[in-house]
């Protein structure tokens, strides 16, 4: 047997209520993402370079450096940071789906199978249909419900989803970036580290030299005895220093293992030796820029329009909801029963029946006395809209400040750089003058000594400042917003 019903579900609600619903669509103010005026520059001396997107994204190989390009592709394919990175961007696009999916039409199919025996416990009776014996009963159904989207909920939904998907991208991709950014800091680190080792060890030898000297002519009459204890106080400063930048060096080592995932390798597994590479010209980027190219401030915006998005469904929230709740079935049915044959014969048969049905219903549901309610809400999910708003502005004028700074302090760096280097030529040309002398027999061994300690600590300051000219460029590429793969349409 197959059969039709139709079920509509009605509120009854007055003119009042339906004023209500309209005067809170039209309290829903329309927020958008606030356009904000850069500068037009950046107040830094020097106009710097143009530099293309996929150079800010891959900005390291600017360096030139083929151990720190293959530092950084492994710290990208195993890297903790990277690794957990890639697995963040798999749930982060599993969760969009599922949100999507939750404003698709829902429904399931249920079965039920039963078996219900009867006993008579009446006795002998006289009745003619049976009471004992089995009865069986089969059924499916297949029941849908689908939300029609006449007031836009189900869409904003979906874009509340996206949103959300996009501001956990450029989190990742600011975790790629800082990532790339602290291998390279590091690395170059661990280069000024090898090259200050090298002269706070020759620095040790010299003042080993210059107290050998003290002590002979101590012994000879032609020194105070004081001299020797000076010295000696150098000869300890100096190995303190040397030690001291042996295990910074060993302690930035680990560093990198860990952040290239090779965190339990002994130290001899990284050998990092060489002159540091040479800084490559800045980039020329305008500050406008930093609204496509940093991760941290296309996650604040796309934050902002989750909320904005959020704060739009807490007024349509005071809309009805019409649902469609069409359904199929299918029912078996078997019990014990007789059969008459006439004119007076009864034999025990099964009575059995098969039915197919399906429904059309729809049902509506006007939230009449939780409208003032819903409205306190969604007045309070706009503070919270205004609120996000004010965290996009301020992400992006602290992102303009950390541009800034990194390029003064950058700029800072390469003049500071340059005076050093002409001040280590003229420490190494007075050293190396004072060594001639020497072998001429015109300068004894303590003024030779005396400049070559002069020239090392020129050369280990001018050393010092170059390596933080190297970082301070790598801090400039990460204010940039480089050194993740960018995409302009990601997330819109």
């Amino acid at each position: 047997m197959i059969g039709g019903a139709r079920c509509f579900k009605f509120a009854n609600t007055s003119a009042a209520v339906l004023i209500a619903v309209s005067t809170a669509a039209t309290a829903a103010d329309k927020v958008v993402v606030p356009t904000i005026s850069m500068p037009a520059t950046y107040e830094r001396p020097g106009a710097g370079e143009a530099v293309a997107p996929a150079a800010l994204d891959r900005w390291w190989l600017r360096f030139d450096d083929a151990q720190l390009d293959a530092l950084e592709d492994e710290a990208m394919r195993n890297g903790p940071d990277a690794l957990t990175a890639a697995a963040r961007i798999v749930e982060a696009n599993q969760t969009r789906k599922a949100q999507t999916a939750q404003t698709l039409p829902s429904g399931s199919i249920a079965g039920t199978a039963s078996r219900q025996h009867a006993y008579d416990l009446g006795g002998d009776t006289q009745n003619i249909a049976p009471i004992s014996g089995n009865t069986d009963q089969l059924g499916a159904n297949f029941n849908v419900s689908w939300e029609l989207d006449l007031f836009g909920r189900l869409k904003t939904q979906r874009r509340i989803a996206a949103s959300d998907a996009a501001q956990a991208q450029f989190n990742i991709e600011g975790t790629r970036a800082s990532l790339a950014a602290s291998v390279a800091d590091t690395y170059f680190q661990i280069k000024g580290l090898a090259i200050q080792l090298g002269d706070a060890r020759e620095t040790v030898r010299i003042q080993d030299g210059l107290l050998d000297i003290a002590r002979k002519r101590a012994r000879a009459g032609a020194g105070p005895d004081d001299e020797v204890d000076r010295v000696a106080s150098g000869v300890s400063q100096a190995t303190a220093q040397a030690d001291d930048l042996d295990a910074q060096m060993q302690a930035a080592r680990r560093q990198l293992l860990i952040l290239v995932g090779r965190g339990l390798a002994p130290d001899g597994d990284l050998a990092v030796s060489g002159e540091p590479p040479a800084v490559p010209p800045t980039p020329a980027t305008l500050p406008s820029e930093l609204l496509s190219r940093r991760p941290d401030v296309r996650e604040a915006e796309f934050r902002l329009r989750s909320q904005i998005g959020t704060a739009h469904l807490r007024h349509l929230a005071v809309f009805p909801t019409i649902t469609l709740l069409p359904a199929l079935g299918l029912a078996h049915s078997a019990s014990p029963g007789d059969s008459f044959i006439p004119p007076s014969t009864v034999i025990p048969s099964e009575i059995a029946a098969n039915e197919g049905f399906w429904t059309l219903a729809a049902g509506v549901n006007v939230p009449t006395l939780d409208i003032p309610k819903l409205l306190f809400q969604a007045r309070a999910e706009d503070a919270r809209t205004r609120q996000a708003a004010i965290a996009y502005e301020r992400t992006v004028q602290t992102a303009y400040g950390d541009a800034q700074s990194a390029l003064t302090s950058l700029a800072a760096s390469e003049k500071a750089s340059g005076e050093l280097v002409e001040g280590e030529a003229q420490a190494r040309r007075a050293y190396e003058g004072s060594k001639r002398r020497y072998a001429a027999g015109l300068d004894d061994l303590t003024a030779t000594l005396t400049t070559e300690q002069a020239w090392r600590s020129a050369r280990s300051a001018e050393t010092s400042e170059r390596i933080a000219t190297l970082r301070h460029t790598v801090q400039v590429y990460k204010a940039l917003g480089g050194g993740w793969a960018f995409s302009g349409g990601a997330g819109s």
